[in-house]
């Protein structure tokens, strides 16, 4: 009997403590379960006739893209790298549809095999859905002005952020980022800002659209 008492406290301290916790977490994830992320810009340019490193092609239309601009920059770019790897893709990449396109340009691909071997190293991450394309420099520039943003590449054709494309070719980010400014992508050289803003806004775009696929396939009432 005293074994009953005694289990009985903890089950009622453990509710008094714990339930606190899941009322707030799922208040907490209410954003990514109820909202849209805002669109910046339309049409942005596609791809398709591009190459890979794999030598294949591939398309933003239908797809959720991760898009990163790092010209000839790749030797300042393994920290970005290594923290989108670990923070974004390992946990989104076995989503349907989900990709990361990182644009170079030409003469980069003995870099990028070294970068994608420090990637798989240790950790083992499968790099199917990591995409390096390959451009000049005018192809890259003309690419990157077709996301409509205020932004300039620097003199290697990088950009500190990545952006998310969504699959119909439009830039999604914040419109008011915290209340004042327009956030077109995300500073992959901070791990601050892809936790605390990217990783959520990924969230809310992949859960805008498994609700659009959930309301598409739901059977209609006869």
């Amino acid at each position: 009997m005293a074994m009953n008492k005694e289990a009985q406290k903890f089950l009622v301290l453990g509710i008094l403590f714990v339930f606190p916790v899941l009322i707030y977490l799922f208040f907490a994830s209410g954003k990514n379960n109820f909202s849209t992320l805002p669109i910046l810009s339309e049409s942005v340019d596609e791809i398709e006739s591009w190459t890979t490193d794999r030598g294949d092609r591939i398309q933003l239309e239908d797809r959720i893209t991760i898009l990163g601009f790092w010209g000839r920059a790749l030797d300042r770019k393994r920290g970005d790298a290594l923290n989108l790897n670990q923070k974004i893709y390992k946990r989104f990449y076995e989503f349907n549809d989900f990709q990361f396109v990182m644009v170079l340009e030409e003469g980069q691909q003995e870099a990028v095999s070294l970068l994608q071997k420090e990637l798989t190293e240790g950790v083992g991450t499968d790099l199917v859905k990591w995409n390096f394309i390959y451009a000049d420099s005018l192809g890259i520039q003309q690419f990157f002005q077709s996301l409509k943003t205020p932004l300039l590449l620097d003199a290697q054709l990088s950009r500190p952020e990545v952006f998310i494309v969504d699959k119909e070719r439009k830039l999604r980010g914040r419109d008011d980022d915290e209340g004042k400014a327009v956030l077109y992508g995300f500073n992959a050289e901070s791990v601050a800002e892809i936790n605390n803003k990217m990783l959520d806004d990924v969230k809310v775009i992949l859960a805008e659209y498994r609700r659009a696929l959930k309301k598409y396939n739901k059977p209609k009432k006869e």
